[in-house]
C-alpha cells in the first residue's frame, strides 16, 4: 500500500493590479447596460404614470370648476331670494372671486421664489466676498 498524497496544491496566485483592472473593464458594459436598462424601462413607466397623473388633474379641474360655478349660481340664487338685486348679486360674487383669485396669486408669486432653490445656490456658491473682501449677494 502506498502512503497517500498528503502535498496540498500550491495556493493559486493572487491576480495583479493589471489583472483586476482587465477584469473590471470587460465586466463594466454589462453593468452600465444593466443599469441603463432599468432606467430606461422606470422612464418609460414614469412616463405613463406622470400622462395618467396629468389626465386626472384635467379631469378634476374640470370638474371642481363645474362645483364651484354650482356654489355660485346657488349662492346668487340665495341673494336674489333674499331680495338682494342683480347687479348687487354679481358684485358680491365678482368681488369675493376677485380676493380669492388675488390671495392665490400672491401665494403662488411667493411659492415661485422657492424654484430658484436659493439656499442651494447660496450653499454651492463660493462667497465673492472671501476672495475680494466685498459681497455681491443676489436679491
Amino acid at each position: 500500500m502506498s502512503a497517500p498524497n498528503t502535498t496540498a496544491a500550491p495556493p493559486a496566485a493572487e491576480p495583479t493590479l493589471p489583472q483586476l483592472l482587465s477584469g473590471v473593464l470587460q465586466q463594466l458594459p454589462g453593468l452600465v447596460s444593466d443599469r441603463v436598462h432599468l432606467l430606461a424601462l422606470e422612464l418609460r413607466r414614469a412616463g405613463i404614470a406622470l400622462s395618467r397623473l396629468l389626465m386626472l388633474g384635467a379631469a378634476a379641474l374640470v370638474l371642481a370648476a363645474t362645483a364651484w360655478l354650482a356654489l355660485w349660481v346657488g349662492l346668487t340664487a340665495a341673494m336674489l331670494a333674499a331680495g338682494l338685486g342683480w347687479g348687487w348679486a354679481l358684485l358680491v360674487v365678482l368681488g369675493l372671486n376677485s380676493l380669492a383669485a388675488a390671495l392665490a396669486f400672491g401665494k403662488a408669486c411667493a411659492w415661485a421664489r422657492q424654484l430658484g432653490v436659493p439656499a442651494t445656490l447660496r450653499h454651492l456658491t463660493a462667497a465673492p466676498s472671501t476672495a475680494t473682501g466685498t459681497s455681491h449677494e443676489p436679491h
